[in-house]
């Protein structure tokens, strides 16, 4: 079977690598893709957002099947469009996505069905919004509403901060139309992880648990970013907790959401804070996680093709997901000066040496400049190990990283730490 992937990242180069794997597919195209997904696919250019374009070339090369990686097209109807053109996509459609789409929408759906997450109040007015927080008091957490590439949310440790954030988004209009509203929440204390699930709309079939390291800098310092390295399992997600998480959150969310008139078929990826009276939801993605999709994926045993298809088809509960009993490490190599400006077109050199290691590269931020492959991003490559076990992954993933080198590269040295401290205990 012909398949395309939507999206150029690293999350896109990890799906294409898995999906290439599967032994019914014979085709990969991918839109617009990358250096390291150009060795796997045909990259076509076209515009990750337009989805006529890409509705006109799926029907043009009889593509089969269809995976969308970033959440905007999903929230522009990418998924509508193609079903109304006999076309298959893996994804849910705009009614659905509406669930990453507006967290205004996330938030009471799960404040009617009783959901865990932290308390809120929705805002359309700067001067209201900053009354409550004046009344609430800090630390609190400021959302725009809207899709803002992962950079919309502020955690504001003091009331300075809280209304500062407030200007920003809703004053200054940093993110445009994303911060017409915004979301104020109480602030939530714990562990964070991530857990993905697939879901036909009524089954739910979680992957394995991630944890995510969001701060740029070691120790959790300095600035969130789209995500600076993930690990899989996540030792926080014990098995009680999984299935408590998989039982109270996820399965009741794809049950509201179908109560609600949104079948939801996809990939559900939802953020989590695990806190002293449980786990609690902090977001809820349309889609796969980056960089938690790096992760997660190369300890999948099955075909992925197969479970894309179960999930369409409604038929989630009639097949066996298999994982495997490993660990696995991402360690993002970012541009100097990411998430704030950084340069572009720097030379990458050692992608070769770190493969030989063992280690799977995933591109993100890059492009091909005469024979080179250049730096294009903030987050420019993702490198994954696989091991026994955490230890063993990391050892191998930054003996990797240590091959790789471009012009100001910076990259944490303290991914997994949280597990690394509780095997030491």
């Amino acid at each position: 079977m012909r398949v395309l992937v939507v999206g150029g990242g690293g999350r896109e180069h990890a799906l294409v690598w898995k999906l290439a794997s599967s032994p019914k597919v014979t085709e990969i195209y991918c839109a617009p893709g990358n250096p390291g997904i150009g060795k796997l696919a045909e990259c076509v250019s076209i515009d990750v957002n337009d989805n006529e374009a890409l509705c006109r070339f799926a029907k043009e090369k009889a593509i089969d099947l269809t995976v969308v990686g970033p959440e905007v097209p999903l929230t522009n109807g990418i998924v509508d469009l193609f079903n109304a053109n006999g076309l298959k996509i893996f994804g849910p459609d705009k009614a659905a996505a509406q669930i990453e789409g507006s967290k205004t929408f996330a938030k009471n759906l799960m404040h009617k069905y009783g959901i865990p997450t932290a308390g809120y109040a929705v805002f359309t007015d700067a001067s209201a919004a900053k009354k409550y927080i004046m009344d609430q008091g800090a630390p609190i957490v400021i959302k725009a509403d809207g899709l803002a590439a992962g950079k919309g949310v502020v955690v504001a440790m003091t009331l300075a901060e809280a209304i500062a954030a407030v200007d920003m988004i809703m004053c200054d209009q940093a993110f445009g139309a994303a911060g017409t509203r915004v979301v104020v929440e109480e602030f939530m204390q714990g562990e964070e992880a991530s857990l993905l699930a697939f879901t036909d709309g009524y089954s739910v079939v979680p992957m394995i648990s991630a944890q995510d390291h969001k701060r740029v800098f070691d120790g959790d310092q300095g600035p969130n970013t789209g995500g600076m390295g993930a690990y899989a399992p996540a030792p926080v997600m014990t098995s009680v907790l999984l299935d408590k998480v998989v039982r109270e959150i996820l399965q009741s969310t794809v049950d509201a959401m179908r109560q609600e008139g949104c079948l939801y078929k996809g990939c559900l990826y939802v953020g989590l804070m695990i806190t002293a009276d449980g786990p609690k939801v902090v977001e809820f993605n349309a889609r796969f996680g980056d960089p938690e999709t790096q992760v997660v994926l190369p300890l999948l045993k099955s075909d992925l093709v197969m479970i894309m298809e179960a999930c369409n088809d409604g038929k989630l509960d009639t097949i066996s997901v298999e994982w495997k009993n490993e660990a696995a490490i991402c360690v993002v190599m970012a541009a100097g000066g990411y998430p704030g400006n950084y340069g572009k077109g720097d030379v990458i050199t050692g992608i070769e040496a770190a493969e030989a290691q063992g280690a799977v590269v995933f591109h993100a931020g890059t492009r091909k400049q005469n024979d080179a492959v250049v730096t294009n991003g903030g987050r420019v490559l993702g490198v994954i190990a696989v091991g026994a076990d955490i230890m063993i992954a990391l050892k191998k993933a930054y003996t990797a990283v240590e091959k790789i080198n471009f012009a100001g590269v910076h990259y944490r040295k303290d991914i997994a730490y949280r597990a690394v401290a509780r095997a030491d205990n």
